[in-house]
């Protein structure tokens, strides 16, 4: 699985018009499950993001997890993440993993993400959507299984 965490100070995301999932302080999840992923690497990544240390202390170090500070997370699925443009200009993403796998690991990586004490919010699988956030730092971080 492929993720990346943005610490934001807020971030939201949209269907149709209508605000669908919202985080305070936190992280922003984008979240892309690949061909022959696992439910153990669902639950891996979550228990990672949990605990990434990327909030300040209050010395000012990155010391403390999304746990720590009683943040939450918004978590949209992005198949994007599964881009290959190593050849030409349009990207291929035939190593995501297909639509119904994907949608079900995406879902058992926000179960397990709230499993480690994190309030999740999500966007909604396969929509067009849009997303705004205020990236906070700006601090953005690349996790994969």
């Amino acid at each position: 699985m492929r993720a990346i965490l943005q610490r934001v100070s807020e971030a939201s995301v949209t269907v149709e018009g209508a605000v669908i999932g919202r985080t305070g302080p936190g992280l922003m999840i984008l979240v892309c499950a690949m061909k022959g992923d696992t439910d153990a690497q669902a639950e891996a990544l979550a228990a990672k993001a949990a605990k990434l240390r990327i909030f300040t202390d209050d010395n000012g170090k990155m010391n403390r997890s999304v746990r720590d500070i009683g943040g939450g997370a918004l978590v949209v699925s992005q198949f994007t993440l599964a881009a290959d443009a190593s050849r030409g200009n349009r990207p291929g993403f035939s190593q995501a993993a297909a639509p119904e796998e994907g949608e079900r690991l995406y879902r058992h990586f926000t179960e397990s993400l709230r499993a480690h004490g994190v309030p999740c919010e999500t966007g909604r699988f396969g929509a067009s959507m849009q997303v705004s956030l205020v990236n906070d730092g700006p601090v953005t971080i690349q996790l994969e299984t």
